[in-house]
């Protein structure tokens, strides 16, 4: 069995939505003192989004990519305007049906690897729907 994705939205271009970010990291070791102040101001969209009528979310569906740190649950930031290219995670279509891999051109016919032991390669026809340029997790 293989995992599945699915097609939440596509992105719109609309409005800026700036959010404050701090001037430090946050260790994930023992706590340091707080900052008080901020450094700038990121937006999400500039960050993620690229191009805006090439890109889609999708959300993960299954473990065969936890290797590479998508989880089932997450959603990935696809773009279908990024040259696929070797060692990308991608999203392919498989007989219509769409999953999430890494693409590996290398391989001879090339061949699509999951990031989970428990999963073999994929050598079936396939055909490269986007490039998976990020993964969102959303904690609950």
């Amino acid at each position: 069995m293989t995992d599945s994705i699915s097609l939440i939205a596509s992105i719109l271009a609309g409005p800026v939505l700036p959010l404050p970010l701090a001037p430090s990291r946050i260790p994930c070791g023992f706590p340091s003192a707080a900052e008080d102040w901020l450094e700038d101001q990121l937006d999400l969209n500039e960050r993620l989004v690229k191009s805006p009528p090439s890109t889609f979310l999708f959300r993960v569906e299954g473990d065969s990519m936890i290797g590479a740190g998508i989880n089932d649950g997450d959603l990935l930031v696809v773009d279908r305007g990024v040259r696929p290219a070797h060692g990308k995670i991608v999203v392919a279509t498989i007989s219509g049906d769409m999953t999430v891999k890494r693409l590996d051109l290398k391989s001879m016919p090339p061949r699509l690897l999951a990031s989970n032991i428990s999963y073999p390669p994929i050598v079936d026809d396939f055909e490269v729907w986007g490039v998976v340029t990020a993964s969102i997790t959303e904690f609950k």
